[in-house]
């Protein structure tokens, strides 16, 4: 077995949540080697409505995210099943929630008096914009939260894929957990971590913050080298149509790029203030009087971080990927896996999630079973 997939061997966790950002939190803990009890009401995860389906009908998305971990179907508003949790609570270490602020304790499952009633308990829960302020109970997604916190007034387009707010958030949640069960380790108490998705893409703008904090700066779309205010860290087409992007921020790979290409004259105009719109132009001439091969041709073994735009299927069987063996194929799928080395072992690829009952759900969390 992997390395990384021993991690947190014996770590035992309840997953209430639906959708992404949960999820993703959970399947992290699995990757390393949590056991993760993902439970559903009975009308099931969302996640089995939307996206493609295989050909024996299952909803891709919903399997890829909750792979390595086993499901069991409880609806909380019945005594019975309501009583079941509060049972596999009492084994657990984490309790991961997706809820709206309060609809936890409406179920009966009060953060404070599960609390008191499981001390080491480690409660994490995940929300839109958290548990406070005038924006808790506001539905939303990830295009809600990216303008809301100042990301999408700078840049092109308002919607990215995949969803930022919710992978930083399960980023941040699975980190806020690895780091609360280190604690429990010596203190022996759990705690309540609340994530909003909203808060989590703050600290992914650290620089931008600090700018405006500092100065006032505010950048608007197109107007410095992270959003495509400069020449030298763009993206530009080919005469065939095809894409490439060039990422020379450093003096020495624009060097290298400006000689390669044959304009050394350009090379001074580094530093030009930004947004600058005439290098861009004359760059982006260049790049289209050349087919992306010619490009390819042209600056190889140029030390200059020019890259062709692959498409999905061409980064898959890429000599790269291929060679990290962190996008795993099997038999009738594909799937990306944590992405680290442990002295030198990849992880080891994802079960298929499983659907259980009550019965074999205990002994899963107590260590008599295996996910």
């Amino acid at each position: 077995m992997s390395l990384l997939n021993q991690f947190l061997r014996g770590v035992r966790v309840i997953d209430l949540s639906h959708y992404v950002p949960g999820p993703i939190a959970s399947l992290l803990l699995a990757d390393m080697g949590a056991k993760v009890l993902k439970v559903v009401p009975p009308s099931g995860d969302g996640m089995r409505k939307l996206g493609p389906q295989d050909i024996s009908g299952d909803r891709i998305f919903h399997s890829a995210l909750n792979a390595g971990k086993v499901e069991l179907s409880l609806d909380l508003k019945k005594e019975h099943d309501n009583a079941a949790l509060h049972r596999l609570l009492g084994v657990a270490d984490v309790l991961i929630e997706g809820f709206r602020p309060g609809t936890l304790s409406r179920l009966g499952f009060d953060p404070e008096a599960l609390r008191l009633r499981h001390p080491g308990l480690i409660i994490c829960s995940i929300s839109g914009y958290g548990s406070t302020g005038p924006l808790a109970q506001a539905a939303g997604h990830d295009a809600n939260y990216l303008a809301s916190s100042g990301i999408t007034a700078r840049n092109v387009d308002g919607t990215f894929d995949p969803p930022m707010a919710d992978c930083a958030g399960a980023l941040f949640a699975a980190l806020g957990i690895v780091a609360a069960l280190y604690k429990r380790s010596m203190t022996g108490h759990g705690c309540m971590i609340d994530i909003g998705l909203a808060d989590a893409v703050m600290p992914l703008q650290l620089f931008q913050i600090a700018a405006f904090g500092r100065v006032g700066w505010m950048p608007q779309p197109e107007t410095y080298y992270l959003n495509g205010g400069i020449a030298c860290y763009h993206d530009y087409r080919t005469s065939d149509g095809r894409r490439l992007v060039l990422g020379g921020l450093e003096e020495k790979f624009w060097r290298s790029f400006c000689v390669a290409a044959g304009h050394a004259e350009w090379i001074s105009r580094h530093n030009d203030p930004a947004p600058q719109v005439g290098l861009i132009g004359e760059l982006a001439a260049f790049f289209s009087s050349l087919s992306l091969d010619e490009c390819m041709c042209m600056f190889e073994g140029v030390d200059c971080c020019l890259t062709p735009v692959l498409n999905l299927a061409q980064a898959l069987s890429a000599p790269q990927i291929i060679s990290r063996d962190l996008v795993r194929r099997t038999a009738d799928s594909v799937e990306a896996l944590f992405p680290a080395y442990v002295d030198g072992q990849a992880p080891l690829a994802r079960s298929p999630l499983r659907s259980i009952g009550v019965a074999e759900a205990e002994s899963v969390l107590t260590g008599n079973a295996s996910t």
